[in-house]
């Protein structure tokens, strides 16, 4: 409870209060037929997972959660940035519901949303947000006004607006934005934890050991491969839960010597697909879970008849690396072009899920599902007194810390430099400002140094300067982890 406004799914009194939910097909036809449900949400476009929210008094507001479905077609692709959209909407409507006499959105106004300021930002105590979580809400609640005068719903804007000065690649530029955003502190710190810290983490809050070593004879934890196993997927590749969590398991490459991932665009943040590494000895746990815990989950599941019979739109006949072909498909898709939705919906004949992560029920694991894994083990963590907090995020920002480091010793190592040795500060600056891709790009006459970066997919030396990093971090990590066996 916030100043009067609980940001948790019931008042005060106990009364239900407006809340994010999500379409299940499974459930609606469990409950009201195979057929019917289906074609409903097929003919007005909803997708498996798509969140819609409710009001206190159980009504569905039909142009609200419309514009939710839209979203896509408004910028807004990536399956974790739409819940996260519909739950910053959600939030304001509660903050309405509780706090401004049921208000209804139509009718709210910049009163509303700097009283609603007050209490997410400025308030005392745990309950209050960060600015990137402020800033990220007014995001949510533009677009909605953004749309709504679209679609003709709103007359004029209920917010204020100012404009302000930006620079873009292509220069300053004038915007216009929200007057409740607020400036992000210069001087607020990447949060990442150190690789040791981690690891006590990992032990700890996943694995169910005890903070001095050994197996705790009280935990009752489930899946502590599993999760754990998950987490050094994030730290080693610098995947964001959003991508790690929809891995198929015919993504997971062979193990060898290169453990190469391809991230596919159609889940990664603005649709940019790319590759990533992880050790090979990853990649062995990776086939080890998949031969071990997660085939249990499966048998048992089958056994049980947990499984939906395939469907024809999502029975996998074949997959190979990079691709899978459907039944009654005559060409291939790429993985690449497979979203979250489509993801969950991929069975094989025997029903079994392509998804990598299951639940016990054999159901696909959410992203909601690992941050509470995570929240769980910071809550064991701290019961402990380990002074530790992680979630997914600080994990890929771990990794691009490491990673970074790693990368300018090998680039050292590669221009034949001494690591002790003296680096003079203009040398220094040659290596990390005035690079050979700036040159390129200034000989190619293009506007952003980023364009050139692709050339470097055709230059072994990058890739070697990328995993030889990967081998010097693997090596250190496998000491940290031996020392701690050890101790």
């Amino acid at each position: 409870m916030v100043d009067g406004f609980d940001v948790n799914e019931r008042d005060g009194d106990g009364a239900v209060i407006a809340d994010l939910c999500t379409t299940s097909r499974a459930r609606s036809e469990s409950c009201l037929g195979p057929v019917g449900p289906v074609v409903v949400l097929d003919r007005v476009g909803v997708r498996e997972g798509q969140p819609f929210i409710l009001a206190g008094d159980g009504s569905y507001d039909l142009q609200l959660n419309r514009f939710l479905r839209e979203l896509p077609s408004w910028g807004v692709r990536a399956e974790n940035s739409v819940l996260g959209y519909a739950r910053d909407v959600m939030l304001f409507v509660r903050f309405l519901e509780t706090s401004r006499h049921g208000k209804p959105i139509w009718a709210c106004d910049g009163d509303d949303l700097r009283a609603y300021k007050r209490v997410r930002l400025w308030c005392d105590g745990p309950g209050a947000v960060s600015v990137g979580t402020w800033n990220r809400s007014v995001a949510a609640l533009d677009k909605w006004v953004a749309w709504s005068l679209d679609a003709g719903l709103l007359k004029r804007a209920p917010f204020r607006y100012v404009d302000k000065t930006v620079m873009t690649p292509a220069g300053p530029r004038r915007v216009h934005v929200n007057a409740e955003m607020e400036q992000d502190p210069e001087d607020e710190p990447v949060r990442f934890v150190s690789f040791e810290d981690y690891l006590l983490f990992r032990d700890v809050g996943l694995r169910g050991e005890l903070p001095e070593g050994g197996a705790d004879p009280a935990w009752r934890g489930r899946h502590s491969e599993r999760n754990a196993l998950f987490a050094d997927g994030l730290v080693h590749s610098g995947m964001r839960l959003g991508e790690a969590s929809c891995l198929l398991v015919p993504e997971v490459p062979p193990p060898g010597k290169l453990g190469e991932f391809r991230v596919a665009g159609a889940v990664a943040k603005r649709r940019k697909g790319r590759r990533v590494f992880l050790p090979p000895r990853k990649v062995r746990q990776f086939h080890h879970f998949i031969a071990v815990e997660r085939d249990a989950i499966v048998a048992r599941c089958m056994a049980q008849g947990r499984f939906p019979s395939a469907s024809a739109d999502g029975t996998v006949i074949r997959t190979g690396r990079y691709a899978l072909v459907l039944d009654g498909g005559a060409r291939s898709w790429p993985y690449g072009r497979i979203g979250p939705a489509e993801r969950r919906r991929l069975v094989r004949r025997t029903g079994e899920p392509l998804w990598l992560w299951l639940a016990d029920d054999g159901r696909p694991l959410a992203p909601a599902a690992w941050q509470a894994v995570f929240r769980r083990a910071n809550a064991r963590c701290a019961s402990f007194g380990v002074d530790v907090e992680v979630h997914p995020h600080t994990l890929r920002h771990t990794y691009a810390v490491y990673m970074l480091g790693l990368l300018l010793r090998q680039t050292v190592r590669a221009l034949g430099r001494r690591l002790d040795g003296p680096l003079a500060h203009a040398e220094l600056r040659r290596l990390l400002i005035g690079n050979p891709m700036r040159t390129l790009q200034l000989l190619l006459g293009h506007a952003r140094e980023a364009t050139v970066y692709v050339y470097l997919d055709v230059l072994d030396e990058a890739q070697e300067i990328v995993l030889a990093a990967l081998a010097e971090w693997d090596a250190q990590s496998m000491a940290l982890e031996r020392a701690g066996e050890a101790t």
